[in-house]
């Protein structure tokens, strides 16, 4: 989240910022109920100070047993515009929070400003593409015919996007998440979590998966737990409320989740086979570093996934996102995309 000092002294800025990612913040009614909350704020002060002043003189009264009972009456006028300043004050305060978490993290410097998926910039690529005398097969054609993917019996137990693997394929998820968390704990340092996969609203928010992000995700009303779209979620709100000095960083967590998305919007688009589904597996990265090092820190991140694709010699190419297709809550992205040849 984007701090009120900050808006509020960059007004122009971060709406420029912000409307290069296409998102639309009325940063100026905000940054007007910032300045009302603190005129607001600088009144309930006053007020306070003044029963403050009262209640001394009351009790310099009452000790020379003088009469007190104006400045008594006078109290409990002055307490009652208290208690309704106070009530402003935190309707506006819930007013200013409702605003600032629609306010979107501000793309960097670097990244290249675009107005679609279209402006993404290819930043290299790796692996050599086979040259194929046949046509291939898409995967869920291939999955089915091998006995490791079955679609259909998915569908009847949860619908459309739920796919079930059996067998081998089942053996070949666990064998990819046992190596990639070996490689991330035994040469990259990161430590494994095994975290919640429920969370609450504030881990939610915390992430920047709320409240954009809304209808994607799936919720239990009763209990009011979100589930998890990613570990990211978990593995960061691990510290939160909490305050790590810069001697206690780097932190590097690695998680494998299942992972839940109801991709609301994106009917039609990729909906065949695991590219797009409601459930599917993910080992996750996070590090918590010195916000100097950050960036920095990103490219030793998409190092470490990179990686990943070098040793199994998938070809790839990374994708730098443009300020238009970068989430809300990101400030730069790149992409992985691996190559497939019959998708």
């Amino acid at each position: 989240m984007i701090e009120m000092k900050f808006i509020r002294e960059n007004k122009e800025y971060v709406k420029q910022k912000a409307a290069l990612k296409n998102e639309k913040v009325d940063i100026d009614g905000l940054v007007d109920l910032m300045e009302e909350k603190n005129e607001l704020q600088q009144k309930a002060d006053c007020l306070k100070q003044e029963r403050n002043e009262n209640s001394k003189k009351i009790g310099e009264l009452k000790r020379k047993k003088e009469d007190a009972s104006h400045l008594m009456e006078s109290m409990r006028s002055l307490s009652k515009k208290i208690k309704e300043t106070d009530q402003e004050l935190t309707e506006l305060q819930e007013a200013i929070q409702k605003r600032l978490d629609w306010v979107p993290n501000l793309p960097h410097k670097s990244v290249p400003v675009g107005k679609s998926e279209e402006d993404n910039v290819v930043v290299s690529s790796c692996g050599k593409l086979p040259d194929l005398d046949f046509k291939p097969q898409p995967h869920w054609t291939l999955g089915e015919e091998l006995g490791i993917l079955d679609l259909t019996a998915g569908a009847r137990i949860a619908g459309s996007n739920f796919p079930l693997f059996k067998g081998k394929g089942c053996r070949l998820i666990r064998a990819l998440v046992s190596f990639m968390l070996d490689i991330h704990t035994e040469k990259h340092g990161y430590q494994e979590v095994w975290p919640p996969y429920l969370v609450r609203e504030s881990a939610m928010y915390g992430t920047g998966q709320l409240p954009k992000l809304r209808e994607d995700m799936y919720y239990t009303e009763e209990d009011e737990y979100f589930l998890i779209p990613t570990a990211e979620v978990p593995l960061t709100n691990i510290h939160r409320d909490e305050i790590l000095s810069v001697g206690q960083l780097p932190v590097y967590y690695t998680a494998w989740t299942p992972c839940f998305r109801r991709e609301a919007g994106s009917y039609g688009k990729d909906t065949r086979g695991v590219l797009r589904v409601h459930q599917f597996d993910k080992v996750e990265m996070v590090q918590l570093v010195d916000p100097e090092r950050s960036y920095e820190q990103l490219e030793v991140l998409r190092f470490h996934a990179e990686e990943i694709l070098q040793l199994l010699e998938l070809p790839y190419r990374v994708v730098e996102l443009c300020t238009a297709d970068l989430s809300f809550a990101a400030a730069k992205c790149y992409d992985l995309e691996v190559y497939a040849a019959g998708v």
